[in-house]
């Protein structure tokens, strides 16, 4: 059973930092995953581990420089990028509240469902009104009818509907289920705390429902780009991934011309996010995650610019 407060650190397993609580269910599963599945690093996955290793002056940079971005326009910043075994990170290894962006992420756990029997994007699933909560395109106009598994990872995906990503983990188990799937891919990084809308409060120095840049990009790379999925799952998540319409002046905005953007954002009450998996004409595939929160009140705009600046600076330092 879940407790109130409960914490899952890097290592799978936290104790409750506001006193020594007893470890719960969900813990215990990442725990385990950590120890299991959770112990399979990038190299077991096939991938090179995408963490840079940092300048010995203790920048909070791994190759790349955004201090002017931050001193610009305030806030914490945190991007990481890999291409062809090429690694480049500024705050890489921070944590940030990932929002609506995990819905990348339990997409893909839904289809890993699927590859092995578990789960069938044709059953249907009731939707009704106690169901619905803020921002429900897909599942809103569906009270009283029924949407299949894969309609909802797609209104998940592509329209980030909130309801339709809560009714996903109920489906899957719950959050013990969801929490121990990260692990199962190798991330004992990822923390899973909350349903939507809760997960995007984002309050300074909360360790909840958090990752980090580096973590996000291995993960990119493990589903999107590796064989976590069967080709068929990957196509379709990727397929969502590239029709999606939100964040055109993101990480969209700071690509060259003639590049395929598959990506998914993430939009909280100060956090600006968006992790994208990019395509040239020609050339290997760019993984980048781009994190931003805590800057002073501004326009989304102005927000927004700075993700679209910090992908043009991360395609310039790796399309080389």
């Amino acid at each position: 059973m879940r407790k109130s407060g409960e914490t899952i650190g890097q290592s799978g397993m936290r104790i409750a930092a506001a006193g020594l609580e007893t470890v719960g269910r969900r813990t215990l599963v990442q725990g385990l995953g950590a120890i299991g599945l959770g112990a399979l690093g990038f190299g077991a996955l096939g991938l090179s581990d995408p963490r840079p290793v940092h300048a010995a002056t203790g920048a909070p940079g791994g190759g790349l420089d955004l201090a002017d971005l931050e001193t610009r326009h305030g806030g914490r910043l945190g991007v990481a990028a890999a291409r062809d075994g090429r690694h480049i990170a500024w705050r890489g290894d921070e944590r940030f509240a990932y929002c609506s962006t995990f819905k990348l992420f339990l997409a893909a756990a839904v289809l890993a469902r699927v590859d092995r029997g578990a789960e069938a994007l044709d059953r249907p699933i009731a939707i009704t009104k106690a169901n619905i909560l803020p921002h429900a395109p897909v599942t809103e106009p569906a009270v009283g009818q029924t949407l299949t598994v894969e309609a909802l990872c797609k209104g998940t995906v592509e329209l980030s509907d909130n309801p339709a990503a809560n009714i996903l983990i109920r489906e899957m188990g719950g959050l013990d289920a969801w929490a121990a799937w990260y692990p199962s891919i190798g991330d004992r990084v990822t923390r899973v705390d909350r349903l939507e809308l809760e997960l995007n409060s984002a309050v300074p120095g909360d360790p909840r429902d958090t990752t980090s840049p580096e973590r996000t990009v291995a993960n990119l790379q493990a589903v999107v780009l590796g064989d976590v999925l069967s080709a068929d799952s990957r196509r379709r998540l990727t397929g969502w991934l590239v029709a999606t319409p939100t964040g055109p002046n993101r990480i969209k905005a700071g690509v060259p011309k003639g590049w395929t953007v598959a990506h998914k954002t993430g939009t909280g009450r100060t956090p600006v996010n968006d992790i994208a998996v990019l395509t040239p004409p020609e050339g290997p595939p760019l993984t980048i995650a781009i994190y931003y929160t805590e800057m002073r009140k501004a326009p989304l705009a102005e927000r927004e610019a700075v993700l679209a600046e910090a992908t043009r600076r991360v395609v310039t330092a790796l399309a080389g």
